[in-house]
């Protein structure tokens, strides 16, 4: 419902973890949670998830902003703020916002991602106000310091060299890359060295004066906690603050969703690496499609641990990998799935083709229902065993807020994930596994020394 209370539009809403007797083969839920939202005056939103059995809490300031939000120019500033916020505000030095949390046996850590940064504390419930008091001083009063800046480019330009020397991770935005092209969703989100050294002090504020707007900031707080009184310290800390509102010299580009994949190609890269790793995948759905569910399962039945159709195949019966899977990543209007293999360089071509074998299989004939309630059971219980991490609590309230403006229940998402046919299963993997719509990116030991593609 909604009520008007306290000078402040409020939407709130309660979500009851019920008994468990629905959610075949997952055990006994025994914490209750009440999920409340509040809109302050100033635009920004306020969730909170209570949990009144723990003694802990993790509070984040969401922004909805990330790398697919940049001009080419400026590309990896988000997540440069991210790192610039830690370095000094016009009440705290760099040590005294390390301290401020860790003194009380918390700790400060911050993500950014192609669609929102997220900057979050984990503290126990009696530090809450400490904590909403630092992360809204980093973020909205980072004073980025000149002498700091240059520091810390050199600092994420060392972290770029080493994602690249992290190839099982860093093939990811090879493939991001070739399937999106130029729009921004093909860029990586920590930029480039050419782009990091460019930013400027001015660049930084301008962006942050125009994306951390009020109405782009999401307060999410979960664990042993009140509504009211995380409203209450949020708006004592934030409303003396004036927010700025975006105009036309907006650093911000207008989000656009890309084009529908062309051509099916394969590019590889020689590395100086040991082991061969191979991405292959397409441009999947989005957050709001509601072929998601199904899409969940199939990607759990193909690739989500040791019972998956891929681990099974290829690296138990071939011995071919140590690492395979696939994966689902869902956007606000696009997505990606696909399988990903570490491997010898002699087995290639092979774990391609077993791949393919693998989806071809479930794109010829409908899944035994024997094996999609098993799988659905997995993917159930996996979703509630995240749910006992007080963060994940935090993290899955703040996207939510972003992506649909509420918090589903876990019944809705439970029913829906139950509703799951072989049937649709067998429809998505007709519509999704088409070779033709697919892109494989490999990285190839080639012996040499070691070089960094640009």
């Amino acid at each position: 419902m909604r009520v008007i209370s306290g000078g402040f539009e409020r939407r709130e809403g309660q979500l009851k973890q019920r008994s468990p007797e629905r959610i075949t083969g997952v055990s006994r839920l025994s914490t209750e949670s009440t999920y409340r939202k509040s809109i302050l005056p100033h635009g920004i939103r306020v969730v909170t998830e209570t949990i009144p059995h723990v003694r802990s809490a993790s509070v984040g300031i969401w922004i909805d902003a990330g790398s697919r939000d940049e001009r080419p120019e400026l590309s990896g500033i988000s997540h440069f703020i991210e790192h610039m916020v830690f370095k000094g505000t016009k009440r705290r030095s760099v040590r005294e916002i390390a301290q401020s949390i860790e003194s009380v046996g918390g700790y400060l850590n911050a993500f950014t991602g192609k669609e929102h940064t997220c900057y979050y504390a984990r503290i126990l419930d009696e530090h809450i106000d400490l904590a909403l008091d630092v992360l809204a001083d980093m973020v909205l009063q980072a004073s980025f310091p000149a002498g700091e800046l240059e520091k810390e480019k050199g600092v994420v330009i060392e972290e770029l060299k080493q994602t690249e020397d992290d190839p099982d991770d860093i093939i990811h935005d090879y493939f991001e890359k070739e399937l999106f092209g130029s729009h921004p969703l093909g860029s990586p989100v920590i930029g480039t060295e050419q782009s990091l050294r460019r930013l400027s002090r001015k660049n930084l504020v301008d962006y942050r004066n125009h994306a951390y707007t009020a109405e782009r900031i999401v307060v999410a707080a979960a664990g042993n906690l009140t509504h009211a009184h995380i409203v209450e310290t949020v708006e004592r800390i934030l409303a003396p603050r004036t927010f700025p509102r975006a105009h036309s010299n907006d650093p911000r580009i207008a989000r656009s969703a890309p084009q529908p994949f062309g051509k099916t190609f394969e590019k590889e890269y020689p590395r100086s690496i040991q082991q061969a790793h191979v991405v292959l995948g397409t441009v999947g759905y989005s957050v709001q499609d509601e072929e998601r569910f199904p899409l969940m399962v199939l990607n759990t039945l193909l690739g989500d641990g040791m019972s998956s159709r891929l681990f099974q195949n290829i690296r138990e019966k071939y011995g071919f990998a140590y690492t395979v899977y696939s994966f689902a990543n869902l956007l606000s209007d696009s997505g990606t799935v696909g399988a990903y293999v570490g491997t010898d360089k002699a087995h290639i071509r092979k774990c391609i083709d077993l791949v393919w074998k693998e989806f071809d299989a479930v794109r010829r004939k409908p899944v035994s229902v024997r094996e999609i309630e098993r799988t659905k059971t997995q993917l159930k219980g996996n979703m509630m065993l995240s749910l006992e991490n007080i963060p994940n609590r935090m993290i899955r309230l703040g996207s939510s807020e972003l992506y649909y403006g509420e918090l589903a229940s876990l019944d809705s998402i439970i029913q829906k994930i139950d509703a799951v046919t072989p049937e649709r299963v067998h429809a998505i993997a007709q519509a999704l596994l088409q070779e033709e719509r697919f892109c494989t990116v490999v990285f190839r030991p080639n012996g040499k020394a070691a070089v960094h593609e640009d």
